[in-house]
């Protein structure tokens, strides 16, 4: 997802500098919008007025953030550090704390909208930090969001994040029985689709992935092994602070089973393989 939103930065007519770990995508990027690739985030960051991350996981993050050859490394102070990553509320408080004690701003800013919302620039911003290093930011951000919102003190946008994706889980599972259902009663799903999604029973999800999803269409979006990923951080977060999960729990060890299927890769709806193409072991 970074791909296209430091391309809309480009666009916007900022300067941009790139790092990825995969050196060969941070040249394309390079020949289709103009700025510098470079071998480490540490010299990407060096002069920047603000540095933007967006990776994998939170052994990601301090891969490209901290160390010798990290980000933080070629920083000022008075610059700031967005993360846009899906990572944990720890980790974004760790953060806001090394980054203060270098007079480095820094906002944890996961993002909802998928890969269609970030090549249209079309992104919502979940922001946790200082409102004023948030200011600073804002500008650059504008470019590839459609909202940003503070919610609070660093973390605070990585467990709203995780409210997102209980959300999104819950709207896939739905999704997934509910149409395995349908077919299985040999309704015209297309035409079911048609009907419910005029009504109170629509989601985002049935309108704009339902008919890929009961064409066993998967080749695209946000991958299974992400959705599980995003999923046990919301679990583990629901155990530090004593909440209850049963569904996402039920979900995420759904999640479980398609990877141990080889549908890792696949979009996360491919969910309802599990209810059209059962194995042995699903009940």
């Amino acid at each position: 997802m970074g791909y296209p939103m430091a391309g809309h930065l480009a666009r916007a007519g900022h300067e941009v500098s790139v790092f990825n770990r995969t050196p060969a995508k941070a040249e394309r990027w390079v020949t289709e919008h103009g700025g510098r690739a470079f071998e480490s985030p540490r010299a990407a960051a060096e002069g920047a007025t603000a540095v933007f991350t967006c990776v994998g996981a939170d052994d990601d993050v301090r891969a490209v953030v901290l160390g010798e050859a990290g980000a933080l490394e070629g920083m000022s102070a008075g610059t700031t550090l967005v993360d846009h990553t899906t990572a944990s509320a720890d980790l974004a408080r760790e953060l806001h704390a090394i980054c203060a004690g270098r007079g480095v701003g820094f906002v944890d800013a996961p993002v909802s909208g998928g890969q269609t919302g970030a090549e249209n620039g079309q992104l919502t911003v979940l922001c946790g930090g200082d409102g004023a290093a948030l200011e600073r930011v804002r500008p650059f951000i504008d470019a590839y969001a459609r909202a940003v919102t503070l919610l609070g003190p660093a973390g605070t946008g990585q467990v709203t994040k995780m409210v997102n994706q209980i959300l999104c889980a819950a709207a896939i599972q739905g999704a997934a029985e509910a149409l395995a259902f349908g077919m299985k009663a040999g309704l015209d799903v297309d035409q079911v689709l048609d009907a419910v999604t005029k009504g109170a029973a629509n989601s985002w999800y049935l309108e704009h992935r339902g008919r890929t999803m009961v064409r066993d269409e998967f080749d695209f979006g946000f991958a299974v092994d992400w959705m599980r990923k995003d999923l046990r951080l919301c679990i583990d977060e629901a155990v530090r602070i004593g909440a209850a999960l049963p569904a996402t729990r039920a979900t995420e060890e759904a999640y479980a089973k398609l990877q141990q299927r080889g549908d890792n890769r696949l979009d996360a709806t491919a969910l309802i393989r599990l209810y059209t193409q059962p194995h042995d072991e699903i009940s």
